[in-house]
């Protein structure tokens, strides 16, 4: 597994980079977000561990630059800024966790395993994918439907490549609230289902009676009929 840091400071690189290989990760780093963003889309990572305070570009942009590039790898933010609004920032702008500093190195770990555990199982998600009239490219982050392309927010990518990759499975909302909005994150249960009906409003010929994005009642939604497709040229 090949693991990106991007830390401007010298000893907390160094404690990451000590930590992570002897783990057995391949390490890459970078002391500031200009240099780092180069190498995240320039070499294949497969987890970026990022600082949010740096010189030239900081934490935020990166993130949001590296997702709307269509890039997918999960993101661990690391910040001394632990206000809620800070870490909303985080995790609205395509992180997928964040540690506060200071931080134990058994959670740093923790978080690292499992962000890659779930990357893994989401990785298998083909580029392409058509649910019924909507054509899915997450490289552009877009939704296609009779001709007309419109962006798709972070969380809604999030929340269709864990439906994509468990299609058939129903998925709980707890589930969704972990992956799609990382730890210590939790908005309300209700926000699962407000970004379900959005998405239904966008995919289902007609919303009110869905055929592709089926809510399991007490239980969760589960997706079915999505298929591997090519994206539509757009004249």
């Amino acid at each position: 597994m090949r693991i990106l840091i991007i830390e401007d400071e010298l000893a907390m690189r160094s404690a990451l980079v000590e930590a992570l290989s002897s783990e057995g990760y391949h390490l890459r780093s970078a002391d500031n977000g200009e240099a780092g963003l180069e190498l995240a889309c320039t070499e294949p990572f497969d987890l970026i561990l990022l600082d949010v305070m740096m010189p030239q570009l900081d934490g935020y942009e990166v993130c949001r630059t590296l997702r709307h590039r269509g890039k997918i790898m999960p993101v661990l933010m690391l910040t001394a800024k632990g206000q809620v609004d800070d870490r909303v920032e985080g995790l609205d702008c395509g992180a997928d966790d964040y540690l506060v500093k200071p931080f134990s190195l058994r959670e740093l770990l923790a978080r690292v395993r499992a962000l890659l555990r779930r990357y893994e199982r989401n990785d298998s998600v083909p580029p392409t994918v058509t649910i019924g009239p909507a054509t899915i490219d997450f490289t552009r982050q877009t939704l296609t439907r009779d001709g007309n392309s419109s962006p798709l927010s972070a969380k809604e990518v999030g929340i269709l490549r864990v439906m994509i990759s468990r299609q058939g499975e129903t998925v709980s909302r707890e589930t969704f609230l972990d992956i799609v909005w990382g730890y210590h994150a939790y908005p309300s249960t209700r926000t699962v289902d407000n970004f379900i009906a959005a998405l239904r409003s966008r995919i289902e010929a007609d919303p009110a009676n869905p055929v592709h994005l089926l809510t399991v009642r007490g239980q969760g939604y589960r997706l079915i009929g999505s298929k591997a497709g090519q994206a539509k040229l757009e004249n």
